[in-house]
C-alpha cells in the first residue's frame, strides 16, 4: 500500500477488540467531564420506573471503548475519528463488561484514512451499539 500509512496500512478485514467492566464511578466521571445528570443514571426510582427498569450509564460512556480501540489497537496510535454513527440498541449498566470491536471495512491508499464497522458488546452477548466510523491516522513521534 501506499506510504502515506505512518506505520503501514491495515487490511480490509482486519479486527481489534478491547474489553472492560463498566462502574458507577465511570457515569460520575463521564457527568464531571459532559454535565450529563439525566435521572436514568443517577436516580434509581426513576430508572427503575422507565423501560430500562435499573440505571443506565451513558451512551457516552458506552461508545468510549471505541476511542480506546482505535487509538491503541486498529488503526492504532495516532488515529482521530473523523465521523460516527452510532445506534445505541440495548442498555449498558454498572457491572457489565464490555467489548468494542471495529473491523477495518475499507483502506484509502492515497490519505490514511479508513472505514470501520464497530460494535459494542454486553457480556452476556447483547449488542448495545452498532455503527460506522470514519478514521484519520497521523504519524506520531516516537516514545523516548
Amino acid at each position: 500500500m501506499s506510504s502515506c500509512w505512518p506505520r503501514g496500512a491495515p487490511a480490509v478485514g482486519d479486527i481489534a477488540e478491547l474489553s472492560r467492566r463498566v462502574t458507577a464511578r465511570d457515569i460520575e466521571l463521564f457527568t464531571e467531564i459532559s454535565g450529563d445528570r439525566n435521572p436514568l443514571h443517577y436516580d434509581a426510582d426513576a430508572a427503575a420506573a422507565s423501560r430500562f427498569g435499573e440505571i443506565v450509564v451513558q451512551g457516552g460512556v458506552t461508545s468510549a471503548i471505541l476511542n480506546a480501540v482505535v487509538a491503541e489497537k486498529l488503526p492504532g496510535p495516532g488515529t482521530v475519528f473523523l465521523n460516527t454513527q452510532f445506534d445505541f440498541t440495548a442498555p449498558v449498566r454498572p457491572g457489565d463488561t464490555i467489548t468494542g470491536r471495529v473491523e477495518i471495512t475499507d483502506v484509502r491508499t492515497d490519505k490514511p484514512i479508513t472505514k470501520l464497522a464497530v460494535t459494542v458488546t454486553r457480556d452476556d452477548g447483547t449488542v448495545a451499539l452498532s455503527g460506522n466510523a470514519v478514521c484519520y491516522t497521523v504519524a506520531m513521534p516516537r516514545s523516548r
